[in-house]
């Protein structure tokens, strides 16, 4: 197993445990003055604000090819007014990314990860206009900004930013020196992400951080604030269906009485995707498909430790299902959760879809598909496994258009990146729990796979809701003791430079 893999030999409770070793006090006692920053981001608070309410006025979706290369444009402006000495714009095959770096003169350099672009948006469905970042109060809450990007991820990232305005105007030297890589396809699959990372001079820099996290919110309404270790790899794609590809069908839509006479690339469709999975949906079929290892004992602690049954119901109630899969346990189907590979229909189209009925038999059906990885599995093995399977049971006129994705990624609890965040947090007088993986994904591995295994994860206090869905939102101003507003959030991340140099 690689070195940046968790390891049964370092449990990462163990980890988490040792740090309650250090109290609150001790921990607060090593870090620095920060009342001047403190002052300085109550000063900046409307500017900084500002900044992020005009970042969401320009959405960057690459899904449709909007603001491209403005959004990188932008992006690579606000590193500069943030203090990056040296910012410039990577092309690459799609949208093109940005690569900087702020040399602090400090003996420790950081990496950060930002991505600029965001999920579509469909404005009838916001209760706020998605673009104008609006201040709404929220009961229990407090003020929030909501808009398409605010905590996907903008907000964290604006935070960030902030942060490093404030130690400026502070005049306090950054203690450590930062490399940042951000990309505008996030939201697509990270297609070229690899081509922004390992560009000669973008790989060099990185190599000398002792990690790359990303600007996130960590902080939940209960308090609890979870430190994920990892992310499940990707591949999102689409299954096409055809009367043109498969020679048989129709090579136009035609009356559906016909159907009596003339193949269905339709039906064909379902019936490969049915050679994917199980009867039930719920385990992968494909032929010679990647192996997914099974979870260590310190893994299967963090679930027991994280994911109590008491848990179980509030759990279901927030996703509207009724029946975990094969009627698991809370616990057991966390552990489902992080241990099993999917594969997922995320669409299905064929033919007419309006009101009402329209006889006709599709000439074209096209399926589009997710397929998430856990460590140990790789991207173009499950690739060339579904292409395969499909051929042999065959379906190999079916076309298998890959349109992103990427790796899983892990890092240990012991590395300096993942006891940082656990000493801040700490300080802050929050026990976080460890979790083994996210079960959604982010390009984390083109940091940690070859050449640079390196450690990578999330940082940032603060709080929102609402990635990919209508009402996003990030809070700016907090009501409950639970939650840091936006001045606590940027705070974190300074605490954080100062822990990371330590």
């Amino acid at each position: 197993m690689p070195h940046h893999l968790l390891s049964g030999r370092a449990s990462a409770l163990a980890v988490a445990l040792s740090l309650a070793a250090l109290s609150p006090a001790a921990l607060a006692a090593a870090m620095p003055d920060l009342a001047p920053v403190k002052v300085q981001l109550v000063t900046q608070h409307d500017a900084n604000v500002k900044r992020l309410r005009d970042w969401i006025a320009l959405p960057s979706i690459a899904a449709e090819n909007l603001n491209y290369p403005q959004g990188a444009d932008y992006m690579a402006q606000l590193l500069r007014d943030a203090g990056f000495q040296h910012t410039e714009v990577i092309a690459t095959d799609g949208k093109p990314g940005v690569f900087a770096t702020l040399d602090a003169g400090a003996p420790k350099t950081v990496g950060v990860y930002f991505m600029y672009d965001v999920k579509q948006y469909e404005p009838k469905e916001w209760s706020s206009p998605p673009l104008e970042g609006r201040i709404v109060d929220k009961p229990g809450i407090g003020k929030v900004m909501m808009g398409r990007g605010a905590v996907n991820q903008k907000g964290p990232e604006a935070a960030f930013l902030a942060a490093l305005h404030a130690m400026h105007a502070a005049n306090r030297k950054l203690p450590v020196n930062l490399v940042l890589v951000a990309e505008g396809e996030e939201e697509i699959g990270s297609v070229h992400i690899a081509q922004i990372v390992r560009t000669p001079k973008v790989q060099a820099a990185l190599a000398k951080t002792v990690g790359v996290f990303m600007p996130t919110a960590m902080q939940d309404l209960d308090g609890i604030v979870t430190v994920s270790l990892g992310a499940k790899g990707i591949v999102e794609l689409e299954l096409v269906s055809s009367g043109e590809k498969w020679g048989r069908g129709p090579s136009k839509d035609i009356h559906s009485s016909l159907k009596a006479m003339v193949d269905s690339p339709a039906w064909r469709l379902v019936k490969a995707l049915g050679t994917l999975v199980s009867d039930d949906g719920n385990t992968i079929t494909i032929d010679d498909y990647p192996v997914a290892p099974p979870l260590g004992p310190a893994e299967k602690a963090m679930i027991a430790a994280a994911a109590p049954e008491s848990s179980g119901p509030g759990a279901m109630q927030s996703l509207g299902v009724k029946h975990w899969i094969d009627d698991l346990s809370y616990t057991k189907a966390e552990e489902r959760l992080e241990s099993q590979p999917t594969v997922n229909i995320e669409g299905l189209v064929a033919g007419y879809t309006g009101p009402g009925g329209k006889t006709v038999l599709p000439h074209r059906a096209v399926a589009k598909i997710d397929m998430r990885l856990v460590p140990g599995m790789k991207f173009d093995d499950a690739v060339s496994a579904l292409k395969k399977h499909l051929a042999k049971r065959g379906y190999g006129d079916i076309e298998v258009n890959v349109t992103g994705g990427y790796n899983p990624t892990q890092s240990s609890a012991d590395s300096a990146l993942i006891q940082a965040q656990l000493a801040v947090l700490k300080s802050h007088g929050i026990a976080p729990l460890l979790w083994p993986r996210n079960a959604g994904s982010y390009p984390g591995f083109v940091f940690t796979d070859p050449p640079l295994r390196l450690a990578a994860g999330h940082f940032g206090m603060g709080y929102g809701t609402g990635a990919h869905a209508p009402d996003e939102f990030f809070v700016i101003e907090s009501t409950n003791k639970n939650l840091d507003g936006f001045d606590g959030a940027a705070l974190s991340y300074v605490e954080y430079f100062y822990s990371l140099a330590r």
